[in-house]
Parts: C-alpha cells; sequence; structure tokens
C-alpha cells in the first residue's frame, strides 16, 4: 500500500489496525479483506474481524471481499455485477497465461480432462495446444470458446461439450441438460475456474447456474484443481462451489497475497504459484 495511511512493517495492535483500515476505506472507497491481511500481517480471519468490529460500530458497511464507507450503502446493496468473458479476457493477461501454462504441464497423453468455462481455462486450452508432446487427450468442456479453441487440434484431442442453455455472457452451457452428461462420466482430471476462493468459505462462483455446473464437474473427476488468478483470493461470492478441501490443488499466480496462500495450504490445499520464467527462473 503506497497510500498515506499505510501501516508500516511493525506489529500493530487491534485499535490502531481498526483505525488505519477505517482511513483506507474512507480514502479509497473500497479495500479488499486480502489488502488488509497482507498489509497488517495477518490472517484474513484477523482481517475480517477488524472490518466486522468496524461494521458494528456503524462506519463500514461489510460486502463482499472487503469493505466500503456507509455511504456506500445503497451502492453495495444492487447486485453485484458479472464481469462479461470479453471483459475478463481483457484482465490480467498476463497471470492468466501463466497460470494457464502451468495448469496445462499437469496434464499427460491419454488422459481424460474436464476444462471449465472462463478466460483463464481458455487460456489453458492455448497450452494444451502448443505441447505437441500431447496426444490421445479427451477434454470435456462447457465453455464454447474453449472448445472452438481446440477445434483445430482434433482428432489429436478429443473434444465433447456437454450441452445446456447457452449463457451469452460467457458463452458457457448450463442447466437444463447440462449436468446429463456430466452424470455419465469419470475423468482423470478437472480444471475448474472461479470468481473467489477463501479458506473458511471456500470457492465461490458470481452466478449460481454456472456454480451448480461447477460442483458436478468436480463430482465427475478423480482430482480437481482450482485455476484463480491472485485477485480472487479472499474473494466470496454469491454462488458457492465446494469447501477447499474438495480441491487438490490451486494454480494462481506469484502476485497471490502470500498470507492467503498460507492459510489456504495450512486448510490442506496444494498451491502451485505460476511464476514468469523470465522474471524468477
Amino acid at each position: 500500500m503506497t497510500d498515506a495511511a499505510a501501516p508500516t512493517n511493525a506489529p500493530i495492535d487491534a485499535p490502531r489496525r481498526r483505525e488505519l483500515a477505517l482511513a483506507l476505506v474512507a480514502e479509497r472507497g473500497f479495500v479488499r479483506v486480502a489488502e488488509l491481511s497482507s498489509a497488517f500481517g495477518v490472517t484474513t480471519v484477523t482481517a475480517r474481524a477488524d472490518l466486522d468490529a468496524l461494521e458494528r460500530q456503524g462506519v463500514i458497511r461489510r460486502v463482499h471481499g472487503g469493505a466500503v464507507p456507509v455511504s456506500s450503502a445503497l451502492e453495495a446493496e444492487r447486485p453485484e455485477r458479472e464481469p462479461s468473458f470479453e471483459e475478463a479476457l481483457a484482465a490480467s493477461v498476463e497471470p492468466k497465461r501463466r497460470i494457464g501454462e502451468h495448469a496445462a504441464s499437469l496434464v499427460r497423453s491419454g488422459q481424460s480432462i474436464i476444462l471449465d468455462v472462463g478466460t483463464t481455462t481458455l487460456q489453458i486450452a492455448r497450452a494444451l495446444r502448443a505441447r505437441h508432446d500431447l496426444d490421445d487427450l479427451v477434454v470435456f468442456t462447457n465453455g464454447l470458446s474453449v472448445a472452438l479453441e481446440l477445434e483445430d487440434e482434433i482428432p489429436r484431442f478429443t473434444v465433447v461439450v456437454t450441452g445446456g442453455t447457452l449463457r451469452p455472457k460467457q458463452h458457457s452451457l448450463v442447466h437444463p441438460l447440462a449436468g446429463s452428461m456430466l452424470d455419465e462420466v469419470h475423468v482423470d482430471l478437472a480444471f475448474i475456474g472461479c470468481n473467489g476462493i477463501d479458506p473458511v468459505h471456500g470457492v465461490t462462483n458470481a452466478n449460481l447456474p454456472e456454480a451448480a455446473v461447477k460442483s458436478l464437474m468436480l463430482r465427475a473427476a478423480a482430482r480437481a484443481v482450482v485455476v484463480a488468478d491472485g485477485s480472487k483470493l479472499g474473494e466470496v461470492h454469491l454462488g458457492r462451489i465446494a469447501p477447499i478441501d474438495a480441491f487438490d490443488a490451486l494454480v494462481t499466480d506469484a502476485a497471490a497475497p502470500l498470507p492467503l496462500v498460507a492459510e489456504l495450504e495450512q486448510a490442506g490445499l496444494t498451491v502451485h504459484l505460476a511464476r514468469d520464467p523470465k522474471v524468477d527462473p
């Protein structure tokens, strides 16, 4: 944090932490739990407790993933806005590319996998295409963009689209019918995207129909990996996909808040930090 109200690295007691947190909320208009956790060197549980205490005092309003000033309460009560696929595609491009490459490195020839809808999983699809050592790969997906990305790799890859009702916002296939195929298959590995991953509240998504399909994908896989850039750690959204312990691993980028990474690892999740080899050899 570079603001004037930002704390130092020295230990800070609760009253001072809350005073600084209040100043940051007032100055910025929104502060994330993960930011406070990282800046103060405390767990996200402690950071949330600080915000909860400030809310009880009536000086801030808690929202998904953080807090806003009381004057923003009406704004906070509006339904959360889900970014379109195209908007998400333009965000965190390099971290998502590195996550995609790292996730793709976990795949072996002859396997069957699920690739969830999303811009991070699209990067996995692109990285799989670039792996010329792979063949006899079966890919199930509910993402039209993912399926089209892999189309040129047929017959090296077999691409199976789940079916279902099309959601134009994400180019995804959801209920009804999306679950029919997933109930009938069992794959080696599933890569699941999300809007939020939190040590306490688990893995969540902004859209309920997509969250339901992601849960089915999870149950259809021997192993499951959640993929999310660092900005999604500490976030909590409307639709719960599963608790943390339902996943075998998380692949995120090297900018992920380290206190949150530590909490996720303490919860039993293996965390892979996808680094840029040019910067972090």
